[in-house]
């Protein structure tokens, strides 16, 4: 899908939400109350109605497009553009190609984040790369959180990454073994094969924790060895690359508050990069979606 596809094809809300119906009621519409059947009403305004439970609705109610007064147009061309764009798509930058305003775009920027946040994740399994990276500045004299070190005042942020498979990022508190540990527990399987990490001593103990006998190996990047047979955590760190990109060159400026949602965007858009349904899988994640409030994003 490119942006004269979309342009074109869904010039107007009718053909935007016909779209938008398919994405969200594959085997027919259902009330969003009560999952029983509906039927669509003859308005201009697409309006489907429930009897068992008297209900009207629109197939944007309930959805991430919620009260939204911006035509879906917009919608779909900002959802496309933050789908394509490998390091991302700035509000500033998103405001002057719609022509709408500073905080619409922000706000619309930051939905189709929420959006595109994955929900059960399966376990990672087979060769699994993990590593730690640190964003948000160059101070530097002083240690993460008042310590030694040039870490103050940044935010970290872990990776793990099924090699030729999934990416995770998460932003955490410290890089100690019990919190590691517990990103590996969430995600990692049992099973696994190996777990490939570099020197930081904390990972022996969060491996441990996680299953003793688990195959643990280290690249030690403090030997500048980088690669070492299959032991290396460069498919991570093109990820991490990828970010710091996105952050430098693009947003420029990312709060801690917010980091997790730039996180998510960045992971889905990286897992689906060969994905030529990349654009209808991010609507369908999008119609599907909580709601989420101008109120309980800025709180």
């Amino acid at each position: 899908m490119t942006l004269v596809d979309v342009i074109n094809l869904f010039d107007t809300d009718e053909k935007c939400r016909e779209l938008l119906v398919r994405l969200r009621w594959p085997i027919g519409v259902e009330c969003p109350r009560c999952k029983m059947a509906a039927t669509e009403l003859e308005t201009a305004k697409q309006l489907f109605y429930c009897k068992d439970c008297d209900y009207q609705f629109t197939v944007t109610a309930g959805t991430i497009f919620n009260d939204s007064h911006l035509p879906l147009q917009k919608w779909f061309l900002a959802t496309l553009l933050l789908c394509e764009a490998r390091k991302g798509f700035s509000a500033n930058q998103m405001k002057r190609t719609l022509g709408v305003s500073y905080k619409t775009a922000w706000y619309l920027c930051h939905r189709i984040r929420a959006a595109m946040k994955e929900a059960d994740q399966p376990l990672l399994d087979g060769t699994i790369e993990m590593d730690e990276t640190y964003v948000g500045g160059k101070k530097k004299g002083t240690g993460y959180r008042g310590g030694p070190g040039p870490h103050a005042d940044k935010q970290i942020v872990i990776g793990i990454r099924q090699r030729q498979g999934t990416l995770r990022f998460f932003r955490a508190n410290d890089v100690k073994s019990g919190t590691l540990a517990q990103y590996i527990r969430e995600n990692v399987s049992q099973d696994a094969d190996v777990i490939i990490t570099d020197e930081l001593p904390a990972y022996v103990g969060a491996v441990i924790k996680f299953k003793p006998d688990m195959p643990h190996k280290q690249i030690k990047h403090r030997a500048r060895v980088y690669v070492e047979g299959d032991i290396y955590t460069n498919t991570v760190e093109s990820a991490f690359s990828l970010l710091k990109r996105g952050i430098m060159g693009t947003w420029h400026n990312v709060s801690a508050k917010h980091l997790p949602a730039y996180l998510e965007e960045m992971s889905f858009r990286f897992n689906r990069r060969k994905n030529a349904n990349l654009f209808l899988d991010a609507l369908r994640h999008m119609i599907t979606a909580p709601t989420l409030t101008f109120e309980n994003l800025t709180s």
